[in-house]
């Protein structure tokens, strides 16, 4: 294994080639894992905009709080990609990132993100309140200490309880409006906890040897590619009523409670659609694993349509 996939906690940092350049914007952002940070800035402008009083917030302010809370969703990227360096290393979808790469030395992106996590909490405390503060702070250490540094290589269930790190914004664009957090968030934040292990364990299923060579213990190679499907199933029949308790507790119409039940359905369809799946003796699909695939395909659909039609709701139908 190279220098620049050393076991985290090691001082120091890996040699750089000749070319490197400090200047290279493009890395600093992949750091930041854009693509993650879009659901994360979604999610958490779904969490202001059905907060009672969101009309009052400066718009200024409001920007300035989906900003900050982008910024945190980096800045906890940038330390994951830090301590995971070793493993990034050998995962071939990840060995290109920027540090396993050599383009940036470990300890620059661990005080990037460290800086990132630091100037993303205060100016949150500053332009909203200490409730949204203190949670953005929760979030981005739950994501590093819990998930990445605990979790992720001890025991498979790494995404169920490391779930929680990304179901936080919601909450956080809550209580920027509010200064409070009450039920209605905490529903938002546990819809995306159970939709968190299907949406990633449909990934894992077909970068199953990805984390197998980097010995990471996600389900597929902990419990089989079976068991997977399974979960994948289980889940996904918790979350459709999940998904319809904004509905439930009447803080939204029936124009949501049908779209939140259209989905769940879908998504179900997709996990019996991977359960089904032609597989070999050991469970390793024979399709190249095309239905789970499409299932972590569908899961991003699924989060993005079903917490825009809460916000539609709110804002064009008054609920």
């Amino acid at each position: 294994m190279s220098d620049a996939a050393m076991e985290p906690g090691q001082g120091g940092s890996a040699p750089l080639p000749a070319s490197y350049d400090m200047s290279e914007v493009g890395d600093w952002i992949a750091l930041l894992k854009p693509r993650v940070m879009s659901l994360v800035v979604f999610s958490g402008l779904v969490g202001m905009l059905v907060a009672p009083g969101v009309g009052a917030m400066h718009p200024v302010l409001a920007a300035t709080a989906i900003l900050c809370i982008a910024v945190a969703a980096g800045a906890a990227g940038a330390i994951n990609m830090w301590y995971d360096r070793d493993i990034d290393a050998v995962m071939r979808r990840t060995s290109k990132r920027p540090i396993p790469a050599g383009r940036i030395a470990p300890a620059s992106a661990l005080a990037f993100g460290i800086w990132l996590s630091v100037a993303s909490v205060t100016v949150m405390w500053m332009a909203t309140n200490i409730a949204a503060a203190f949670v953005l702070a929760l979030s981005i250490a739950f994501y590093v200490f819990v998930y990445t540094m605990w979790l992720k290589r001890r025991t498979p269930q790494n995404i169920v309880i490391g779930g929680a790190a990304g179901a936080f914004p919601p909450l956080i664009g809550w209580a920027a409006v509010t200064g409070d957090v009450t039920l209605v968030p905490i529903i938002l934040f546990a819809i995306i906890f159970f939709w968190t292990p299907p949406h990633f364990w449909s990934l894992a299923l077909w970068a199953h040897d990805d984390y197998a060579r980097a010995g990471v213990p996600m389900l597929p190679v902990t419990a089989g590619a079976r068991e997977t499907r399974r979960q994948i199933v289980i889940y996904a029949v918790l979350l459709a009523p999940i998904g319809l308790l904004p509905w439930l507790v009447g803080f939204s119409g029936p124009a949501y409670a049908v779209v939140a039940a259209v989905l769940g359905a879908m998504f179900v369809r997709h996990a019996v659609a991977v359960l089904r799946d032609r597989q070999d003796d050991t469970g390793r699909s024979l399709t190249r694993d095309a239905p789970a695939r499409a299932c972590f395909r569908f899961s991003l659909y699924y989060l993005f349509v079903l917490f825009a039609a809460l916000a539609v709701d709110h804002l064009v139908f008054g609920a």
